[in-house]
């Protein structure tokens, strides 16, 4: 993602106990009979683990990924991505969602929050505001309106986040509303937000930050989203206003096949009060083939360029950067998924390190187990 999300933190070792015996014992003592004995209630509570291995052949000898991962992003070495625990309440008038984490995703990604919010997965609540039509208020950390890609690696199609995610927030703190049609084919929003990716806003910044989301689905096979930020990252003293707009579409020709088609595009100030902008691009083309309930194959292709690094830093003129990767996964049960993924990163530059030589190229194989109750 942005520039200001750098991995610098130990994980804390204490809460990823805690975490890991919460997401394990939970499952089978207490979250099948919790559903039941709340529901009157609509109090669910749930539980997300995902433990990966990723055998980098670069082989760096800090076990960390190249510095614009932000997911999946130690190398060589058995980790938890994100474990999470989540409460959610949800009737016709008020819902809301609390849920805490750890993992490598936790730590690369909440550098900047104060030691007390990195544990802070979501936060949130809500209230339905009209009688007569689906239209919400909430409030609180919430997960990104931008992107196709999110957090939850096992909602998605392949093991590894694609460059579009981690270019973009995961997550976003402020005030949205939200309207849905009765019919369920529109959704929109408008959102009033701290900043790219923060809970707390930038120091010295007074500006917020605004978006929308405009989700269309006008049958089971076809759902197309536009989303858009407007902002800074920057405190008022050096502000530049960025830009950002983000595009996909998904389609589900049969049952077996599903198609995303992905574009993002981003402008930022050169400098404060200035008419010169940064821009960057990213494509990114998703096929998954699902044959039958217990496997699924995927191939994604992408590309992220950023001249002016404005997302990611690069030792040359420039980011420029190509991803090719394919996964296949094995469902044990509707919960319990085994992945395995061949990525390819592809540069014209020497984005990367082998042997302790500049490279072009940068290849893992990676693996992970994830459940979900």
């Amino acid at each position: 993602m942005t520039s200001h999300k750098i991995y610098r933190h130990p994980i804390n070792q204490h809460l990823l106990r805690c975490l890991l015996f919460l997401v394990c014992w939970l499952p089978a003592s207490f979250l099948t009979h919790a559903q039941i004995v709340l529901a009157d209630s609509s109090l669910i509570i749930t539980a997300y683990a995902e433990i990966y291995y990723l055998y980098d052949f670069s082989k760096p000898a800090n076990h960390l990924r190249p510095s614009f991962v932000y997911s999946h992003n130690r190398a060589n070495e058995v980790n938890l991505n994100l474990g999470l625990v989540q409460a959610s309440f949800n009737n016709e008038k008020v819902r809301g969602s609390l849920a805490l984490m750890a993992g490598t995703y936790t730590q690369a990604n909440m550098v900047n929050e104060p030691d007390m919010l990195k544990p802070i997965y979501e936060a949130s609540a809500g209230v339905k505001v009209s009688r007569a039509k689906n239209l919400w208020v909430d409030a609180g950390i919430f997960s990104s309106h931008l992107g196709c890609d999110g957090a939850k690696g096992l909602d998605y199609a392949n093991l590894t986040r694609s460059m579009m995610a981690d270019g973009s927030p995961y997550f976003e703190t402020g005030v949205k509303l939200t309207y849905n049609t009765d019919n369920s084919k529109w959704l929109l929003s408008v959102l009033f937000l701290n900043g790219w990716q923060r809970i707390q806003k930038v120091n010295g910044s007074s500006l917020p930050a605004f978006g929308h989301q405009v989700t269309y689905q006008p049958s089971s096979r076809w759902l197309i989203n536009s989303s858009s930020f407007v902002g800074t990252d920057d405190p008022d003293s050096t502000r530049r206003m960025r830009y950002f707009h983000d595009l996909y579409v998904i389609w589900k020709p049969t049952a077996k096949w599903e198609i995303t088609v992905g574009f993002d595009c981003g402008f930022q100030q050169k400098e404060k009060g200035s008419t010169e902008y940064n821009n960057w691009y990213t494509p990114v083309l998703i096929a998954r083939y699902i044959p039958n309930k217990k496997w699924a194959i995927a191939m994604r292709a992408e590309y992220f360029d950023d001249k002016g690094e404005v997302i990611a830093s690069s030792p040359a003129d420039g980011f420029r950067n190509g991803g090719y990767s394919m996964n296949v996964d094995r469902w044990f049960t509707k919960n319990v998924c085994w992945r395995m993924e061949a990525k390819l990163y592809n540069s014209p530059d020497e984005l990367f390190v082998q042997d302790g030589q500049p490279a072009r190229n940068n290849f893992t194989l990676g693996m992970a187990l994830a459940f979900r109750f």
